[in-house]
């Protein structure tokens, strides 16, 4: 949106909201800032003033809208129709923020006695005209544009997400009351395999799945649960590390879904005493996403688990997994390095595998040969020879390792040290100059080394080959609607039994976080914040990783030579300047990406 400067410069003047001196102050800074090589987005007085915070945003885009003439428009409070909204596709308006918020049709006919209809859109920039023809193009509806502010967008687009759950809600409770039923009248008797693949095949079931696939994805979950009850089914979905209820469905859809699940991943109709995994594919909005599904028989009949696994782990960095300070170089440098092993652990599902990909893409240039043994596969990689374990015909992690040391590969990842043997050929592959990476089940960085003294690792070999052992957990990020706070004396007391605060204060400190003269009583902390616009939301969204990073000093070396416990290794690594999860968990929450409730809920004590 191009706005004569001298207009925009004499009409925040005459507003009154701001003083010649700021104004002059801020027109300086705007030069400066566009005199920098590169520069794409050119900044104006009123960008400099809003992010200076002289002037709000609201007042900014009113003024805006004002001396271009285009109505102002604030959808906060807002209840928009699905009808409406949906006529841009979601990520259409998310990625040009643009909302579809009225449609008016003429009570006049045009000339060719059809009545003409408009659509009212608020955009963040009136002057995108290539979303506003494809939107033209679509609709049939001539496009009138209305101007708005970047938290009425952000409140605007959590509308989809509420209204394609309940839409996704209605198809499947109105497809579960056409499906057919089966035995007698609960879904639960025997059914012939014949009988099931017709059944799978049934149009109102295909579109049940489908809708309980597509709901996942849209609200980002890891997990799917397909529980059957005594009287009904209840799906759930893991999202952000949590179980929330999804929906609660008619006993006899329980299984029609489960055949159709069965059909979708190969797998055996008929069985129904054996627990079975298989895996299948779907395509949605341009993106690849992988279905692991695992069946268990139980009481009321099957029960199903899918891990959603999208196909891809580009984009990701160390930084953005939430490696930073000391332990982003450590890390840095260890991937650096041609030969030795590196160390993942945590428990299920706390991101170890994607620490390991992320590390994978960093190393991964074409003169080097990098070759994986997992179980399974979870993302697809270019030019990585990924393999998967069987064990039912006898290829494990020890015999796929051991085929992959004769494949001339540089660097080896083992998706999982399971067992003596699989330890002992990543150790020796470490120690015949490669570089190693895997994953372990313990609970910290220290428990690393007495777990693979567990499976017979001489100590010698290991201070010889371990470099870095990560050991991480997943905690849920704050929304925008967080709220910040200042610990009480109490609360910081009570605080200080768990956690070293001087040692978080001093590595804030030290990465410029806070200032150097600050201390507990001036640094704010964060907390959720109920959303008015969105009250069913918990005042999270997503994940980000907590880390301990683990480097073997040679203090840390002479203590594994002498069978030291993890304790003892975990105050030297302590003393060396290593921060614990817990430690790096308040550190992100000063940052504003977590809250304290949460790092004491994930990483127990």
């Amino acid at each position: 949106m191009y706005i004569e400067p001298t207009q925009l410069k004499k009409y925040i003047l005459e507003s009154g909201l701001v003083s010649s001196k700021d104004i002059i102050a801020a027109e300086k800074a705007a030069e400066e800032a566009n005199a920098k090589e590169g520069v794409v987005n050119k900044q104006d007085v009123g960008d400099v003033l809003v992010s200076q915070g002289k002037i709000s945003e609201d007042d900014y885009r009113r003024m805006q809208s004002h001396i271009l003439g285009i109505p102002y428009v604030d959808l906060k409070k807002q209840k928009l129709e699905f009808e409406v909204l949906s006529l841009i596709p979601e990520p259409i308006a998310r990625n040009h923020n643009i909302i579809a918020f009225k449609k008016t049709t003429s009570t006049t006919p045009n000339a060719k006695g059809e009545k003409e209809g408009s659509l009212e859109v608020a955009m963040l920039d009136t002057d995108d005209l290539g979303a506003i023809d494809f939107i033209k193009k679509k609709t049939g509806l001539k496009i009138l544009p209305r101007l708005t502010n970047t938290e009425s967008m952000k409140s605007a687009l959590i509308q989809y997400q509420k209204s394609l759950k309940a839409d996704f809600g209605d198809i499947i409770q109105q497809e579960a009351s056409t499906l057919k039923v089966t035995g007698e009248g609960d879904g639960s008797a025997d059914v012939s395999g014949d009988d099931l693949k017709k059944l799978a095949e049934d149009l109102p079931v295909v579109r049940i799945v489908d809708t309980l696939l597509k709901h996942a994805v849209l609200q980002d979950a890891s997990d799917i649960h397909i529980e059957q009850m005594e009287y009904e089914v209840v799906v759930r979905y893991r999202i952000d590390g949590m179980l929330h209820d999804a929906m609660i469905l008619p006993k006899v859809a329980g299984s029609s879904i489960i055949a159709r699940i069965k059909v979708l991943s190969s797998l055996k109709l008929d069985e129904k005493r054996l627990p079975q995994d298989g895996r299948f594919r779907i395509e949605l909005n341009g993106e690849k996403i992988s279905f692991r599904v695992s069946i268990l028989p139980t009481y009321f009949g099957e029960k199903i688990v899918m891990r959603l696994l999208r196909e891809t782990v580009s984009g990701f960095t160390l930084e953005k997994l939430g490696f930073h300070g000391v332990d982003l170089e450590m890390l840095h440098e260890a991937t650096n390095m041609s030969e030795g092993l590196i160390l993942t652990t945590g428990p299920t599902g706390s991101g170890k595998t994607t620490t390991l990909y992320t590390m994978l893409d960093l190393v991964n240039t074409p003169d080097v040969n990098i070759s994986t043994v997992e179980d399974p596969v979870e993302y697809q990689m270019k030019r990585v020879n990924q393999t998967q374990v069987k064990p039912e015909i006898g290829f494990t992690f020890a015999s796929g390792l051991r085929s992959l040391l004769r494949q001339d590969p540089d660097i080896i990842m083992v998706g999982e040290i399971r067992d003596n043997e699989t330890a002992s050929l990543a150790i020796n592959a470490a120690l015949t100059g490669h570089l190693v990476l895997s994953t372990l089940h313990t609970n910290s960085a220290a428990g690393a080394i007495p777990r693979l003294m567990d499976m017979k690792c001489e100590p010698f070999l290991l201070v010889s080959t371990l470099k870095i052992v990560i050991a991480q957990r997943l905690v849920r990020r704050l929304n925008d609607t967080k709220e910040k706070y200042i610990l009480t004396k109490e609360e910081l007391e009570s605080i200080k039994k768990k956690i070293d605060m001087d040692f978080v204060l001093k590595r804030l400190k030290e990465e410029r976080i806070v200032g150097a003269n600050d201390d507990w009583s001036t640094i704010p902390l964060y907390r959720p914040k109920q959303d008015p616009i969105n009250e069913a939301e918990d005042g999270y969204h997503g994940r980000l990783g907590i880390h301990e990073v683990l480097k073997f000093s040679s203090a840390i070396k002479e203590i594994v030579m002498k069978n030291g416990t993890s304790d003892d290794i975990e105050k030297q690594a302590r003393s060396e300047g290593m921060m614990t999860m817990i430690e790096d968990g308040i550190f992100k929450a000063v940052q504003g990406q977590t809250s304290v409730e949460e790092i004491l809920r994930v990483v127990s004590e």
